[in-house]
């Protein structure tokens, strides 16, 4: 990117865990950069965040901070992007929103740039990144799209705590060792929902992730059936999910049954998998090879493997998809769309 003309980009959200890896990224990517402005709450204004080897002062995201900004990656939460994302917009900053608060708006590219990178030319100031869980699938399943087509997903997913914040990991570390040490471990945090009932996440699995609809599914499960539908840009898939959040730090793992439209040749589809951008085929069982959370955390890829054809139908697959939930999932998928937006202009 060294021809390419320098940028003025804006982090809302950047003390976050989130913000954190865009700002990260930004640095070790040498993102075309001409001013870097981190904005957040006024309870996090006024810290300090060191970048390329200089203290930036953190300030507080208003209307008026986007004057001059190029590109905004947005990570504050849906209803800070509601807020102060049409101001951008009006100020002619492209916004890259991290936040669930524009994906299912019609106006709004819902972009993950192995999937849909032709998608981002047709905003209108906003683009949507979409939710992690629905990042890492899209991803994998594209390729086995585009060549057999898909006709249904079933999905269970294993999500890290660090989906649901700082304070949800501390929380998950700290009832670890009150049960260890023979203790009663008092849960505040999860799950994040609607009601103030809450529970232990250390040595448990939790089948809730946000509240719940009054369909029965989750906002996480109902999130990944409409945003497959619309990244593919395909409504006749038929899509269901289950989403549990399980005592890991970093990583979603998720197990994935595929119908396709065609009949397959597996090998092929392992060698589709393999030659697909930012897919790592880890594949190998009788090695005991195969796709760890504890293996993707760091990683900028989506790792797949337990590639196997189904018994009771055979155009239908199984696979395991895993990857880092803040990076692929949120602020690499961020960066990306940002990269191309500035190779594009």
């Amino acid at each position: 990117m060294s021809n390419q003309k320098l940028f003025n980009v804006a982090v809302v959200g950047a003390t976050g865990a989130v913000g954190e890896q865009i700002i990260r990224l930004l640095d070790e990517r040498n993102f075309p950069l001409k001013e870097l402005k981190l904005l957040s709450s006024a309870r996090s204004a006024g810290s300090k965040i060191l970048f390329k080897g200089r203290e930036l002062t953190v300030e507080e995201a208003t209307p008026s901070s986007f004057e001059g900004i190029d590109i905004a990656l947005f990570s504050a939460g849906g209803d800070v992007s509601k807020a102060l994302a049409p101001h951008a917009v009006q100020a002619g900053t492209i916004c890259i929103d991290n936040t669930s608060a524009y994906r299912m708006d019609p106006e709004t590219p819902l972009v993950v740039p192995e999937v849909n990178v032709d998608k981002i030319n047709e905003h209108k100031g906003i683009i949507a990144n979409p939710n992690c869980s629905t990042i890492q699938m899209v991803a994998a399943l594209k390729p086995l799209y585009d060549r057999f087509g898909i006709s249904r997903i079933i999905v269970s997913t294993y999500q890290a705590v660090s989906g649901a914040g700082a304070k949800a990991i501390q929380e998950m570390l700290r009832q670890s060792k009150e049960v260890l040490e023979g203790r009663e471990a008092n849960p505040d945090i999860l799950p994040v929902g609607s009601l103030p009932v809450k529970h232990q996440i250390a040595f448990n699995a939790i089948p809730q992730i946000d509240k719940f609809h009054e369909n029965g599914f989750t906002n996480e499960e109902m999130k990944m059936i409409l945003e497959t539908k619309k990244i593919m840009g395909d409504d006749s898939i038929d899509v269901t999910a289950t989403c549990v959040r399980i005592p890991v730090v970093y990583g979603h793992s998720e197990s994935v049954y595929v119908e396709l439209k065609s009949d397959f040749d597996l090998e092929e589809v392992k060698q589709l998998l393999a030659d697909a951008p930012g897919i790592v085929l880890c594949d190998n069982p009788q090695e005991q090879q195969y796709p760890l959370a504890t293996d993707a955390a760091g990683k900028l890829e989506t790792f797949v493997g337990r590639v196997r054809r189904d018994l009771g139908n055979p155009r239908a697959l199984n696979m395991w998809i895993v990857s880092d939930n803040l990076l692929k999932g949120a602020a690499w998928n961020a960066v990306q769309i940002a990269e191309y937006i500035a190779i594009e202009q």
